[in-house]
């Protein structure tokens, strides 16, 4: 069939809501598929354990008379055009900590109900007709719609391997084979992830993760003066960005850096959702310096300071599967980077960072990356971040669906 591509809407649920405390590959995508189509961001549900828990907080404030009613909320996202429409459906309950089983696969089926009921609403209120429905990594409900919903495809992206987090593994990573099986088409992020999931369905397609190109061409178009937490260091900054976890996050090669290059201050800016760096005291160390969450617009003033970048991943099984956000916003700041070889994804970029096996390696070469940085290096790292904008992502995601529309 041939389909005018600018002409179809896009529902998009996924994991991360549109207000999470840092970047998301579904917001993002969301930005660069704004500039052609419509697309209706659906929020995950909050469980009434969430509710509960985050009562107090504006995410929750804000939308507590919807959730009351039980009905779905329409949302703005701030900096996103008008054909960006946000949607909050009702709560769902918490059943993670039930054991598989019949009781498991009622309530699941009741919550799976709330949200299409949601998508439903959201369908019949906005008079949409021409649409793919795209589920970011939640397979928990909403994996993929029904065939009565009559979307042009369901498509299904997968940013990770569940089986590695306890929490994903006890029933979302089952949940996510299933719907990978029922998916018209799957997209995922790395390498390994595709050779784990073509075998459960012939039409997966890798998409990596990109960069924003409005947001981090300013660390090198616009001088930003230091943040406040930056203003005081007057030594080369070693900087980090992103969430800072103990599944992903070498925390001991975090201290040894601090111990080697006590010449140098080491700045983590992102939210720390482990205390492993309590343990190890890197919190009490004098040139460590936690910023916190920051938006991610906020980031090229970071950045900008930054003598060098490193991605300190652990190399496990997780991690194999990740293709990092991070390092395409690295790149595009033209920062010397430092990373680990957790992934074949990592490998990739090795004629334009610096790659170290073990911890001897890395600390040797945020050396070498920042006396022997230059002009040249910093254009090749820039060139490499131009070719994987989210915009180049989007022209990729839909020559495939465009190739897949054909064939229906």
């Amino acid at each position: 069939m041939q389909t005018d591509l600018n002409k179809i809407d896009i529902i998009y649920f996924g994991l991360f809501p549109w207000d999470h405390p840092y970047s998301s590959v579904s917001l993002s995508f969301t930005r660069a598929f704004a500039k052609t189509n419509r697309v209706f961001y659906v929020n995950p549900p909050f469980s009434a354990k969430e509710m509960f828990q985050q009562i107090r907080t504006d995410a929750v404030k804000n939308r507590l008379k919807d959730q009351f009613l039980r009905r779905t909320r329409y949302e703005s996202i701030p900096g996103l055009p008008a054909n960006v429409i946000a949607t909050h459906p009702p709560a769902v309950l918490p059943i993670n900590f039930l054991p598989k089983g019949k009781l498991y696969r009622n309530l699941h089926h009741w919550n799976n109900q709330v949200v299409l009921k949601s998508i439903a609403k959201i369908i019949a209120d906005h008079q949409i007709q021409d649409y793919i429905y795209l589920n970011c990594f939640n397979p928990f409900v909403g994996g993929v719609l029904p065939p009565s919903f009559r979307p042009l495809l369901n498509i299904y992206q997968c940013i990770d391997d569940m089986l590695q987090e306890e929490y994903t593994a006890k029933h979302w990573a089952g949940l996510e084979e299933e719907v990978i099986q029922e998916a018209d088409l799957v997209f995922v992020t790395s390498r390994k992830l595709h050779a784990m999931k073509l075998p459960l369905n012939p039409r997966t397609h890798i998409l990596h993760n990109a960069v924003d190109e409005d947001i981090f061409q300013k660390a090198l178009e616009v001088r930003y003066p230091k943040p406040d937490e930056l203003a005081q260091i007057e030594t080369p900054i070693i900087g980090f960005t992103g969430n800072m976890d103990g599944s992903r996050i070498d925390y001991p090669l975090l201290k040894a850096i601090a111990e080697k290059h006590q010449d140098k201050t080491l700045v983590l800016v992102g939210p720390t959702n482990s205390e492993d760096y309590l343990k190890l005291g890197l919190d009490q160390m004098p040139n460590v310096i936690f910023t916190g969450s920051k938006d991610i617009n906020e980031l090229p003033q970071y950045l900008q300071h930054f003598d060098c970048c490193i991605i300190p991943f652990l190399k496990n099984e997780l991690t194999a599967s990740i293709y990092p956000l991070k390092i395409n916003e690295y790149l595009f700041s033209g920062r010397p980077v430092i990373s680990t070889t957790f992934s074949e994804d990592i490998k990739a970029f090795k004629e334009v960072i610096h790659l170290a096996d073990d911890h001897d390696a890395f600390l040797k070469q945020i050396h070498h990356a920042i006396q022997e940085d230059n002009a040249d290096k910093i254009q090749a790292r820039v060139n490499i971040a131009r070719s994987n904008t989210w915009t180049h992502r989007v022209e990729e995601f839909w020559s495939v669906v465009g190739m897949y529309l054909e064939m229906s």
